[in-house]
């Protein structure tokens, strides 16, 4: 059996290509920390830096004057802000999936994305959470959602409602998260800390290793802490963003009152997820010169990947379809002709598009070992993705029981700016984190080389 395990490792792409040594891993993602950031970074900072100013400023705008600068009416209640939320909260599914779960089963090729992949979670989920925060109206007073001793009498918030569901579930999503984050942070923390001779950085990252000393003991307590951080924060792939689609499943509206939501809302984050995990990835392979460390072999998994939640997503449109028609609703069979021949037509073919019919390339594995062709096919899913909370949101409500309850909607130019400023933010952390902290997990890339290197023959 053993034969059989190493003659297949052989068979196989190495995870770790170039043949890197332990100490050259060490050396390689230490590399864009210690040196000055190049022209490229720069200029992608600078960029991302001004999205953000200008979402600043059309935030404080709009709490200065009120949510009547947004294009709502008395029909469409919900829009963009709402699918931007959603939208950020997919976006952040992919790194507990790829750090949690595949850690539970495993999946040794996980090593080289998933410290990545757990740091865009936390920037998408502070990205989702302004927007709720906007919609308050009076976001001075986002404490009230806050179950805490107060002083008005018997003033408390409403348990039944999905969208307080929302903030314990986000919250308890984004602590576990940033909690499993950090931990496994801590050797590289240290690994950093012994490398930097004196100064300020060294003692900044000497306070947050903890004390890290890379004894038995250390490892032992890390890696059992880590294992149930693992553990807690699988349930979490699954629950949050079932809650999530509980604001709109609970409701009695056509287009979302169907039980198929939860299922189809966690194949949807994670799909959204695993595109913008690619995205991120295929730039910092190129501009971070990490090509031995994300190789052709991590694309070509996490596109299967896209590949199998983007047919689940598929699938889903088709039986919301088939559920509307099966009922013999006439409000229900509306909705969904509505969505795919009426106003926003060209919203719900270019949702299918995106997301349905341009991942069925990944079938083919020229295509998946095609890094330009793989860095396109994941922005249109980006765009997909957003369309289908824009499609699921504005085309239920749009079209009221009612027909002199109608209106159509229009996003304003500060919604738009609001949206590119959370991009803004999006990346501007992304790259902050790339420069300053490392982008690669240092430890379990090396557990891989070691093993790789025994699998051939190469490691006693």
């Amino acid at each position: 059996m053993r034969a059989m395990n190493e003659h297949a490792v052989s068979l196989r792409a190495p995870l770790i290509s170039g043949g890197r040594t332990i100490a050259q891993v060490t050396e390689d993602v230490c590399a864009p920390m210690e040196g000055r950031p190049t022209a490229l970074w720069w200029g992608a900072f600078l960029a991302s830096f001004a999205l953000l100013l200008l979402g600043v400023a059309a935030v404080s705008y709009q709490v200065a004057t009120g949510i009547g600068t947004w294009g709502l009416n008395r029909t469409v209640g919900w829009a963009f802000d709402i699918t931007n939320f959603v939208f950020w909260i997919g976006i952040g599914h992919a790194g507990t999936l790829i750090s949690a779960i595949l850690f539970l089963l495993r999946q040794r090729w996980r090593t080289s994305v998933n410290r990545a992949a757990e740091a865009m979670t936390i920037f998408a989920v502070l990205c989702a959470a302004i927007f709720p925060l906007i919609h308050m109206g009076r976001p001075w007073f986002a404490y009230w959602v806050f179950p805490l001793p107060n002083t008005r009498g018997s003033l408390w918030v409403n348990f039944r409602s999905p969208l307080l569901w929302d903030v314990f579930a986000i919250s308890t999503y984004f602590t576990i998260s940033a909690v499993f984050w950090y931990v496994g942070l801590l050797p590289d923390l240290a690994t950093v800390r012994d490398r930097l001779k004196t100064g300020l950085r060294r003692r900044v990252f000497a306070f947050f290793s903890l004390g890290w000393n890379g004894s038995y003991r250390t490892w032992h307590h890390y890696e059992s802490v880590y294992l149930l951080l693992a553990a807690l924060g699988t349930p979490l792939v699954i629950s949050v963003h079932s809650i999530v689609s509980f604001d709109f499943a609970t409701s009695l509206i056509p287009g979302w009152h169907t039980t198929i939501f939860p299922p189809y809302f966690v194949a949807g984050a994670i799909f959204s997820g695993m595109a913008m995990v690619l995205t991120l990835m295929i730039i910092a392979r190129t501009t971070m010169r990490l090509e031995n460390y994300i190789t052709v072999r991590h694309v070509d998994i996490m596109a299967k990947l896209v590949l199998t939640t983007g047919s689940l997503v598929g699938l889903a449109y088709a039986t919301e379809f088939f559920i509307a028609a099966y009922s013999n609703n006439p409000y229900e069979q509306f909705v969904f002709i509505n969505r795919a021949f009426g106003p926003f037509a060209w919203a719900y073919w270019t949702m299918v598009a995106c997301n349905v019919i341009t991942p069925q390339l990944f079938w083919f594995e020229r295509v998946r070992t095609n890094l330009a062709a793989v860095f396109v096919l994941s922005l249109f899913v980006n765009v997909g993705m957003w369309f289908e909370r824009f499609v699921i949101i504005v085309t239920s409500l749009h079209r009221d029981y009612l027909p002199s309850s109608w209106a159509d909607y229009t996003p304003t130019s500060i919604e738009v700016a609001t949206l590119i400023g959370s991009f803004g933010l999006f990346f501007t952390c992304f790259l902050l984190f790339c420069r300053f902290l490392p982008v690669i997990a240092i430890g379990e890339v090396k557990a891989v080389v070691a093993h790789d290197r025994h699998a051939k023959g190469g490691g006693q």
